[in-house]
Parts: structure tokens; sequence; C-alpha cells
């Protein structure tokens, strides 16, 4: 009998489906915390390889953690840094090399490396106060060669295991400094499944995962093939590989077709930053349809307004009439597209909010099963 998943973080159940936008640095860039309440944000995404950056661990701290920082009395997940590591690994090899002792990498302009590993990543993300602590994992691409696949899983294997291990010294720790308080909620921890574009691997790796033992589970890896395409087999064997009462992060996935596409597999989670970086590009997202009641199996469900074409210089119409966001319920997309072409700061926090709100509204209709 299959169980429906839940996940309560920072005092709130979080309902499925849920996309969170990326504040990589401790903010989704243009908004701030108001903004993501505004437009029914429920969660976000930062990130420990670029936290621990900038502004840096001691800031963080200085600061009183990643909600205080950030103003944000809302869940947050950490992702580990291991993508990141590895697409910057990736486009530079001198920029750093994966081992079976970590991620040592030296950022454009640093003085001195970083060595990021399974312990640190754990440590680094309890510190900041996460709701979710995700697994350093060994990242690849679906055209990686198999060698090179069976040496992530392996890695990412034993990675788990030493976050899994760091992961319980923390609590541990945290315990017996905090004996005399009232204890509170302990953050949850993610596995990540890596293995490519091979359902062996992939398998392997869920298998060695789960018999750890994780609070939930991640779809690990490029998630798109090298022509754009959503890799919909390697996520539907990963969701059959993971017990459906464990909630499924689609890792990087965010593309409003590839959520519904997802949520349809099984998957609970989303995230990316495709959506945010959208908008400051000039891509707009519209419905084409009432998002009370869509019809996804069209592919018109939705389209793409570019803010940049002349057909828009005049255009009195808001972006989406169907859309209730701030930006469309004041200003037409003539006027938008002027903030673009002057390149007025105002335009980036604008689109971000409607394509943000057409995300929380695309989840909305997905969770009445529409």
């Amino acid at each position: 009998m299959s169980t429906e998943p839940t996940l309560n973080l920072h005092g709130a159940e979080l309902t499925f489906p849920l996309f969170l936008p990326d504040a990589t640095l401790g903010v989704v860039r243009s908004l701030d915390s108001l903004d993501l309440e505004t437009v029914k944000i429920e969660a976000v995404v930062m990130n420990v390889f670029h936290l621990m950056q900038k502004p840096g661990s001691s800031t963080i701290a200085a600061l009183g953690g990643l909600h205080q920082m950030s103003a944000w009395d809302h869940p947050i997940i950490t992702d580990s840094g291991g993508f990141q590591a590895y697409s910057l690994i990736r486009q530079n090899p001198k920029a750093g090399r994966i081992s079976d002792a970590g991620i040592r990498f030296q950022p454009e302009g640093a003085e001195r490396d970083f060595l990021l590993d399974p312990e640190k990543s754990v440590q680094l993300q309890m510190a900041y106060g996460t709701d979710v602590v995700i697994c350093l994992d060994d990242c690849t691409h679906v055209d990686d060669a198999p060698e090179v696949q069976e040496l992530s899983v392996e890695r990412t294997i034993k990675w788990a295991k030493r976050c899994k291990a760091e992961y319980n010294q923390q609590l541990e720790n945290l315990a017996k400094k905090n004996k005399k308080k009232e204890p509170s909620p302990r953050p949850q921890i993610f596995g990540v499944v890596q293995g490519g574009g091979d359902p062996v691997l992939r398998e392997r790796c869920a298998d060695a995962l789960l018999e750890i033992g994780f609070d939930g589970y991640g779809y690990g890896g490029y998630p798109i093939d090298a022509q754009g395409n959503l890799l919909t087999e390697m996520l539907q064997c990963v969701r059959e590989c993971i017990p459906s009462e464990f909630p499924l992060h689609a890792l990087g996935v965010g593309h409003p077709r590839s959520i519904v596409t997802g949520t349809q597999l099984g998957y609970q989670i989303f995230d990316c930053a495709l959506p945010t970086r959208d908008a400051r590009n000039g891509r707009l997202y519209v419905w084409n349809t009432d998002p009370e009641d869509p019809d996804f199996s069209t592919p018109k469900w939705f389209d793409t307004l570019y803010i940049g074409d002349d057909k828009q210089i005049k255009n009195q119409k808001p972006i989406s009439e169907y859309c209730d966001c701030p930006t469309c319920q004041r200003y037409a997309v003539g006027y938008l597209r002027h903030l673009f072409k002057v390149g007025e700061m105002s335009y980036f926090r604008l689109a971000t909010l409607h394509n943000l709100r057409f995300l929380t509204r695309l989840t909305e209709s997905l969770r009445r099963g529409v």
C-alpha cells in the first residue's frame, strides 16, 4: 500500500508539488522576502558552495544564520554544492579536481583553494541553520562515459555514508549543547541518486542510499540531455526505485512543462534558476488557459512572451489576462518593455514576480489534480 509523502519543515507542512526558486547567495535576485510571500513562495533553495565563499561562514553566523540573515521565516533547503563545483570544474578543469577526499577548487580571483568534502558540506549546512541538508554527491552529465558514471555512483554512495555519519554526529553535538533547552525540530537530510542515463546504476545507487537511510531523496545529475530534452525515462526510473512514502526532489528541474511531467511521474519538489533567469532576460510565461482549469494534455496550455519584441511596444494588455500577480494587476506589457529596453532595475523585480507567480499558480493547479 503506497503512502503519500509529507515534509514538515520550519514549523510548516509543505504542500506538494512545490517549486522552490534558487536563492543561491541567500537571495532570489531582485526580490526580497516580502515579495516572495506575495507570490506564494513556500520555500527556497540556497547553496553552500557559493555561501561559503560569499558572504562566508563567519558573516552568516554573525548575522544569525540564513533565516535571520535573509529575513525569510519559511523553509530553506541548502544544496550541497556538488553540482556547482562539478559545473565549475567541467567548464575549466584547471579550476579544481574531484577525488574520493572531496572537491578541491579555486574560484576565479580567489587566493587559496577550498576543499568541500562530505563532512564540511554537512557541517556548513547545519551551522547555517538549514531545514534540509542535501548530501554531497559526485555529479555527472548524462553523456559522460560509462566508467565516469560508475565512479560517480561509487563515490556518491561513499560520500552519502560520510554525510549521514557527520549528520548524526552534529545532531549529537547539538543535543549535548542544548540539553537544558526545549529541543527544536531537527533538519531533514536527503540523499542524491546518481547514475547518469544507466538504469542499472541508478537502481544500484538508490538501493545503497535507502540502506543508509534518509528522510528524502533527490534526482542527481543534469536532468536534460545535450538537446535540452528532459530525461523522462531516468526520472521515472529513480521514482520507481524510491518507495512512494519518501519525498523526491527533482533537482534542477524548473521548466513549466518539466514540472508537469515530473509531477505526473511522482516527484514532489522542484527547483531551478531558469524561471527567474528567464524573467531577467525578457522571457515571460503566459497562461493561454484559465489556471483554475488548465488542459495539460495540449502543449499550448502556456506560451512565452518575449518582452523585447517590437510588437510589444504599444501593447496595453497585461502579460497574461489570467495572472493575479502584482505586475499583471498593475502594468501593461508595453510599459514593461520600455523598462526592459532602458535597463531599468524595476523591470527585473516586476518580471521575476510574474514568472514566480506563474509557477505557484501552476503547482496550485497540479495539487488539485487538474
